[in-house]
């Protein structure tokens, strides 16, 4: 076969087998499609059905199968990436500021310092920190991963949930927006290279004029040049970033959170996200499984995932009920709050990306967190569920 056929037969495979086991064993409840393509990407990968049935993944996934793969993945995370960029709300969280800060510091401050504390005890066994890391970019790295929300799929599971239009969904909106900007802006501090400080500051600064020309002017077009203008202004942005030697995805977040929701029409975003997550993203979780590795023992690796976990978990529930003392939030309020902003794949999936292309993490600790996002995230529906149907009254509590 040539390579053509067999990008063919590696599409077949990314496409239909998490559908099948999405639709024929009903997983919807503890684990949406995303989740099912996350988790296949990871049996397909060499960790798995690759070190079973070698002949099998050397044939399919041969290199320039792998190149092609790739080169999909990236311009799928980029399109996500910027989405979720467009969709912060950081205007109702300036609004509400005083709540919004202390629930989104508190919510990421703590797993943060409870994920630090995981990833120093993970330093006391070789394998799991990268060649190019620093012990604080290191420890840093894994902590500021045990304390991302995914807001893009925070929201889908809050559409399902039927919380995204309610009062308590768009508090659970403003608390995750505020979030997602620390998260990157961390992430561009532990990518900093002082070797390429020059070139970092220089993109700083030409991000920030350039971006305010750029918003001028998208206030000035038409809806539809608005859609061409702002995936040009995605790709200079992606370029610049990782020319700077940051990452071209902390570019595509950047590219969108400079721009403003309400310059599209919502309905058209909507279906954007959704197309994007099921036309080309499923690329992106195939590619994420093939770089899966069970190295320091498969053992060792679960017992880290289940050690991050607890750490993410723990943190994010104390960190958001210290946040409902401090406001007087009523009983079970903080618990529901918390559950929710438990939802960490893809987002983190692409922070831990970020971390292992710049070998700041390995392969096994890749693994680990991979492990660790998707348990997190599956954990969130079966936990909210029950509650909001214990708890009906919080639907409507804006503050």
């Amino acid at each position: 076969m040539n390579t053509t056929e067999i990008f063919l037969i590696a599409m077949l495979l990314i496409l239909s087998v998490p559908y099948l086991i999405w639709r024929l064993f009903r997983t919807d409840y503890f684990a949406p499609l995303v989740v099912v393509q996350i988790i296949t990407g990871i049996l397909l990968g060499p960790g798995v059905l690759g070190a079973a049935f070698p002949g099998y993944y050397e044939f399919v996934f041969n290199p320039a199968v792998i190149q092609s793969l790739n080169g999909i993945a990236w311009w799928a995370v980029m399109l996500f990436v910027w989405i979720a960029g467009i969709e912060l709300d950081l205007k109702a969280a300036w609004q509400h500021r005083r709540e919004s800060g202390i629930t989104a510091g508190l919510a990421l401050g703590m797993p943060l310092a409870f994920g630090c504390v995981a990833a120093i005890a993970m330093l006391a066994s070789p394998g799991w920190m990268g060649e190019k890391a620093r012990t604080w970019q290191f420890v840093v790295g894994v902590g500021m991963a045990c304390a991302v929300t995914a807001l893009p799929i925070l929201i889908l599971l809050m559409e399902k949930l039927d919380v995204l239009r309610r009062p308590l969904g768009q508090r659970v909106l403003r608390y995750a927006s505020v979030d997602d900007v620390a998260i990157w802006g961390v992430l561009a501090l532990i990518l900093m290279d002082w070797a390429r400080v020059g070139r970092q500051a220089g993109f700083i600064a030409a991000f920030v004029v350039v971006g305010i020309m750029f918003r001028w002017l998208m206030q000035r077009l038409s809806p539809n040049d608005r859609w061409f203008v702002s995936l040009i202004w995605l790709v200079a942005c992606s370029f610049g970033a990782d020319w700077a030697g940051l990452h071209f995805m902390v570019g595509a977040f950047l590219a969108g959170a400079i721009m403003d929701a309400d310059w599209f029409d919502q309905k058209q975003l909507d279906g954007l996200r959704h197309n994007v997550l099921l036309v080309i993203m499923p690329v992106f979780f195939l590619s994420t499984g093939l770089r899966t590795q069970w190295g320091v023992g498969g053992a060792a690796v679960f017992v880290a995932a289940a050690w991050l976990l607890l750490a993410s978990v723990a943190g994010k529930l104390i960190g958001v009920h210290m946040a409902g003392r401090v406001l007087a939030w009523e009983k079970g309020e903080a618990s529901l709050i918390g559950w929710l902003l438990q939802t960490k794949a893809l987002i983190m999936i692409i922070f831990a990306n970020i971390l292992l292309d710049k070998q700041i993490i390995t392969n096994e600790t890749f693994t680990a967190l991979l492990l660790m996002a998707v348990a997190s995230t599956m954990l969130t529906v079966p936990i909210v569920t029950p509650m909001l149907k214990r708890l009906p009254g919080l639907l409507g509590r804006s503050r």
